[in-house]
C-alpha cells in the first residue's frame, strides 16, 4: 500500500534507489528459493529412459496436464479399482459414477473404466446412457447423443491417456431442448449445480452435442461452478484421463432439487443464493406492505407475443396501477442479457404471467415474493403446479394460480361450447403431447375477466403484507 508519509521522507533519487535495491532483494531471494525446491524434486527418468514432464497451467483454461510423467504414474498406482455405479431406473435420466482409472474417448463416445484386478467376464461391463435430463421425451432424446461405459480389463487394446486431469469430470448434453428458457434451467443449469457444486468448482465440464452460443448465454455461471475450460468433448482428439467422473446429470424433480439424494443437501434454496452471487443481487426479500409504508410493491408482467398471450394486457396493467402496484413489462429471449434481466426481475415482488418459459425467471426474485401463474384451459392443473407451483415453495416463493375459463379463452371463437376441446380435454393428452400441445398451448390465448382476476392481485399484496 502507498504511505505518503515514508514517501515524503526520501528524496526522488533516494526513492529510485531504494527501489530498484529492493527489486534485486526479491529477485536473489526468489532465485535461492528456486534452487531449494530443484533439490527436493524426483529425477525425471524411470529405467534410465527420460520421461517429459509437461505442467502447463493455462490462465484461460486453469487445467493441469501431465503427459507420460512419473507423476502420472504415482497418481496411477493410488487408484482404487471400482465398478461404475449406473442408475438407469429413475424418471428424468440415466447416469453414471465412477472412481479409478477413466479414460474419455470423445470422438467415439466412449468412457473406458479399466480394472486391474477385477474380473471383467462376470456380469454387465457396459451401459448406454443420453447424458441429458429427460429420458422419458422422444423430442427432446433424438437430439442427444448416446455415450457407452465400459469396464475393461488392463492390458486390454484400449487408448492411452494423453492428457491427465487432476479434478473429477461432470459430462452431459446440450442437446435435448437446450435453448427453451425453462428447459436450460430445467434440463441443465440446476441439474449442473447440483451434480457439482460439492466439487467447490475444481471439476471438469464435459459438454456433449456442444452449442457456442449456450456456453457464451451461461458462462458467468458455469465459470462460477467450474475454474476449468469447457470441454467440447466431442471434437476432442486427446484421450483425457480422471480419477473419477459422472456421466450424466443426477435429476429426480421438474425445476427442482431433492436435496437427499446429493452431498451437503443441497437445495433450490442454495441455487438462488448462487444466482444471486453470480449476478450480484441485491434485493433478498421482498417489499413488507405491512411495515414498507408509503412503498408500492413491483409486478412484472410476463408477456408473450406468439401464443398464450394475455390480449388484455393493458387492461390488466392499468387495474394493477389503481390497485397500488408499479408495473413492469418484459419479455425475454434468446438474445436477452441474462444479468441485466436478471436485476430487473430481482427489483420486483411479483410476477404474472400465463404458463410459458417466461416464468422461469421466478428464480431471480427475493424471497417471500409472489408468483401469479394463469393456467389456460385445458386440464393443465397438474402440469402448472409440476412445472410451477410446487417449485415455488421450495424457492421461497408464494404461489397463486388463476385459472382461466372457457369464456376467457380464445378457443371459443374456433370450437362450439359442447365440443370435446372443452368436455373432455384429457381425451386429447391421451392422443400424445404433440396433439395435446398443438391445441391447448400453440393455439389458445387468454382475456382475464377482470373483475374475478381483481381478486387475484388483492391477494398477492396480501401475501406481501403477512411474512
Amino acid at each position: 500500500m502507498y504511505n505518503p508519509i515514508l514517501a515524503k521522507s526520501f528524496s526522488n533519487y533516494e526513492r529510485k534507489t531504494f527501489g530498484f535495491g529492493a527489486f534485486v532483494v526479491i529477485l536473489i531471494i526468489v532465485f535461492s528459493s528456486c534452487m531449494v525446491f530443484k533439490s527436493h524434486l524426483p529425477p525425471l527418468s524411470v529405467n534410465g529412459d527420460a520421461m517429459n514432464l509437461q505442467l502447463s497451467i493455462n490462465a484461460a483454461e486453469d487445467m493441469l496436464v501431465i503427459k507420460d510423467t512419473i507423476l502420472l504414474k504415482k497418481l496411477e498406482t493410488e487408484k482404487k479399482d471400482a465398478k461404475p455405479m449406473c442408475n438407469v431406473l429413475e424418471p428424468l435420466s440415466d447416469y453414471c459414477e465412477t472412481k479409478g482409472d477413466i479414460r474419455v474417448q470423445g470422438k467415439s463416445s466412449i468412457i473406458f473404466v479399466v480394472s486391474h484386478d477385477f474380473n471383467t467376464s462376470i456380469g454387465n461391463n457396459s451401459w448406454t446412457i443420453q447424458p441429458y435430463p429427460r429420458k422419458g421425451n422422444a423430442g427432446a432424446m433424438t437430439k442427444v447423443k448416446s455415450w457407452t461405459i465400459k469396464l475393461v480389463e488392463d492390458g486390454e487394446n484400449i487408448p492411452k491417456c494423453s492428457i491427465y486431469h487432476g479434478y473429477p469430470a461432470v459430462l452431459f448434453s446440450l442437446g435435448g431442448y437446450s435453448g427453451n428458457h425453462f428447459h436450460d434451467f430445467s434440463d441443465l443449469l440446476i441439474p449442473i449445480f447440483s451434480n457439482s457444486r460439492h466439487f467447490n468448482s475444481e471439476v471438469h465440464f464435459l459438454a456433449t452435442d456442444y452449442k457456442s452460443w449456450w456456453i457464451g448465454k451461461y458462462r458467468t455461471l458455469l465459470n462460477m461452478l467450474s475454474k476449468h475450460k469447457i470441454l467440447d468433448i466431442d471434437n476432442e482428439n486427446e484421450v483425457h484421463c480422471f480419477l473419477s467422473i459422472v456421466a450424466g446429470l443426477k435429476s429426480h424433480k421438474e425445476f427442482s432439487i431433492d436435496s437427499s439424494k446429493f452431498p451437503n443437501g443441497v437445495s433450490m434454496r442454495d441455487f438462488r443464493q448462487f444466482l444471486r452471487s453470480s449476478f450480484s443481487l441485491k434485493r433478498a426479500e421482498a417489499i413488507k406492505l405491512n411495515k414498507d409504508v408509503g412503498k408500492r410493491p413491483r409486478l412484472m408482467i410476463m408477456s408473450r407475443k406468439r401464443s398464450r398471450i394475455l390480449l388484455n394486457e393493458e387492461e390488466v396493467r392499468k387495474m394493477a396501477e389503481d390497485l397500488g402496484y408499479e408495473v413492469v413489462l418484459a419479455e425475454a429471449n434468446l438474445s436477452t442479457n441474462l444479468s441485466r434481466f436478471a436485476q430487473i426481475v430481482n427489483s420486483c415482488d411479483v410476477i404474472l404471467g400465463v404458463h410459458g418459459a417466461g416464468l422461469t425467471n421466478m428464480v431471480f426474485l427475493p424471497d417471500n415474493a409472489v408468483l401469479i401463474q394463469l393456467v389456460p384451459l385445458g386440464a393443465m392443473d397438474n402440469l402448472a403446479k409440476r412445472d410451477f407451483g410446487d417449485p415455488a415453495g421450495e424457492m421461497n416463493i408464494r404461489y397463486l394460480d388463476y385459472k382461466i375459463g372457457v369464456n376467457e379463452s380464445s378457443l371459443v371463437e374456433k370450437y362450439p361450447l359442447d365440443h370435446i376441446v372443452f368436455k373432455n380435454p384429457s381425451s386429447f393428452y391421451r392422443k400424445g403431447w404433440d396433439t395435446f400441445r398443438s391445441i391447448y398451448l400453440d393455439k389458445q390465448n387468454v382475456k382475464v375477466d377482470l373483475n374475478r382476476f381483481k381478486s387475484t392481485l388483492v391477494e398477492a399484496q396480501k401475501l406481501l403484507a403477512t411474512f
